[in-house]
């Protein structure tokens, strides 16, 4: 089986697929469209250093390799789940749920 080529992404020595000439990872444009639910010209609105090219090409990225990329979105966000968990709350915002600023 030959490896796909994607225009516009290399992968970096540790493995993640990055937009060429950029330092935006592909899970950027991917989390901008899932958690977002914007379309290409709006992440170009966004982030316009990054060509319609470079966007379309992340994002066929992400659906051709979704599987794995949703689990590591996923791993992602459990550990700052577990980081957050074991920092504890500020003082400004324990500061703010005292004043009944905050839940």
């Amino acid at each position: 089986m030959s490896a796909l080529l994607y225009p516009h992404i290399e992968i970096e020595a540790s493995g993640v697929p990055i937009l060429s000439g950029t330092n935006t990872k592909v899970v950027e444009v991917v989390l901008d469209r899932l958690a977002h639910h914007w379309d290409a010209d709006e992440i170009q609105r966004q982030h316009p250093h990054l060509t319609l090219g470079q966007i379309y090409s992340a994002l066929a990225y992400y659906y051709d390799h979704q599987v794995e990329m949703d689990k590591a979105i996923d791993n992602q966000l459990r550990r700052v789940e577990q980081i957050k968990s074991s920092v504890g709350d500020s003082a400004l915002r324990s500061k703010l749920v005292a004043k009944g600023r905050l839940p």
